[in-house]
């Protein structure tokens, strides 16, 4: 690998295409310096350049590779794995592949980006159908990482370990959480509540050795407090529940506004709060916390949202930045090991307690 750091951005994607991406890596290095890391920016040339001459960008900085072809928004993933080669997408994700970038963040399409990073880099993890998504929840202590939050709408046990050891290894390398602690999301916190698959996977992280802090069961009360710094589930439950807080988050911003403005008094007690409704705000900012990793993958590949502002572009930067300077995949390479292992290793069926009782 090259070294100084290089991140391999898709310059077209998302909502705002250039002008986001450009102004994105002005809003890192103004929070974050120069730090020795370059980009290589795909995509239509004229544009990208433009955009560099407006945030005062120059070759220094920046490398651009141009493209005419770009995935839409709305394509599927299908139709961008079979014409999508030679986008901006593919050829930033190309850049990981062939060495050259250790990093790619794109705010394009997520199905593409998915399906392209599989095709492309294939997965690290043997078994898993797809990279698993991770959010970074803001809480009352800090930050918890929650996977997976969309990708995999079923997961089997051994797929939960996987997740719980990806995640203990991102908040570490992005948040730096030092020893962080893993729980698995379920309807209770009792043992012998849920499923078949989340009942074998607190299994395996207790009885595994994996070198994780398993805490055990938590509920979905539990993501907000902060009571664990990795929650473990499925993408359908992680995804109704990521959506869940969003919606639940901007229906409390609105009654907020709606009656702060409603009264003169209303307005003078929001002025004297402002330094506090400030501080608030910006712990809850999207853009803050922007920058969802693709875990599983043989690169790091990082999904900015697709609305996502520079300063939230900078924020995906950032931890693609910070997931490329750590040890992470070689982290999560040691303890994947340790899983097979345990895996491959016979299992003593349980007795039954309703045969023994009838004997």
């Amino acid at each position: 690998m090259p070294s100084p750091i290089l991140i391999s951005l898709d310059a077209m994607g998302g909502d705002h295409g250039p002008s986001v991406v450009v102004g994105g890596i002005r809003e890192y290095r103004k929070r974050h310096g120069g730090d020795g890391v370059r980009f290589l920016l795909n995509g239509d040339e004229a544009a990208i350049r433009a955009e560099m001459t407006r945030n005062g960008l120059g070759d220094d900085v920046c490398d651009v590779r141009h493209t005419d072809k770009v995935v839409a928004m709305d394509e599927k993933p299908a139709t961008a794995m079979r014409r999508g080669k030679g986008s901006s997408l593919w050829n930033a994700i190309e850049a990981v592949k062939g060495g050259e970038a250790h990093a790619v963040v794109s705010a394009g399409n997520t199905g593409a980006l998915m399906a392209i990073s599989k095709l492309i880099l294939r997965m690290s993890v043997q078994g898993l159908e797809r990279p698993a998504i991770v959010a970074s929840w803001p809480t009352h202590r800090g930050i918890t990482a929650v996977l997976d939050v969309g990708a995999n709408v079923e997961s089997d046990a051994a797929q939960l370990v996987e997740f719980a050891i990806m995640g203990e290894a991102f908040i570490t390398a992005v948040h730096g959480v030092e020893h962080p602690t893993v729980g698995v999301l379920n309807v209770g916190s009792e043992d012998m509540k849920g499923h078949e698959e989340v009942r074998e996977a607190a299994r395996l992280l207790r009885e595994g050795d994996f070198g994780l802090a398993y805490h055990g069961f938590v509920e979905g009360d539990d993501i907000a407090k902060g009571t664990v710094d990795v929650v473990v589930t499925d993408g359908f439950t992680g995804n109704i529940a990521l959506k869940t807080a969003e919606g639940v988050a901007k229906f409390i911003g609105s009654l907020l506004r709606e009656a702060l403005g409603s009264s003169l008094l209303s307005k003078a007690g929001a002025a004297l709060a402002y330094p506090a409704l400030k501080k608030m705000s910006a712990k809850i900012d999207p853009n803050a916390i922007n920058g969802g990793p693709l875990l599983g993958l043989n690169g790091i590949v990082v999904k900015s949202h697709g609305g996502a502002t520079a300063a939230g572009f900078g924020s995906a930067i950032r931890i693609a930045v910070d997931l490329a300077r750590s040890d992470y995949m070689s982290k999560v390479g040691v303890k994947l090991q340790r899983l097979n292992a345990v895996l491959e290793q016979p299992t003593t069926p349980e007795a039954d307690p309703a045969k023994e009782t009838s004997q």
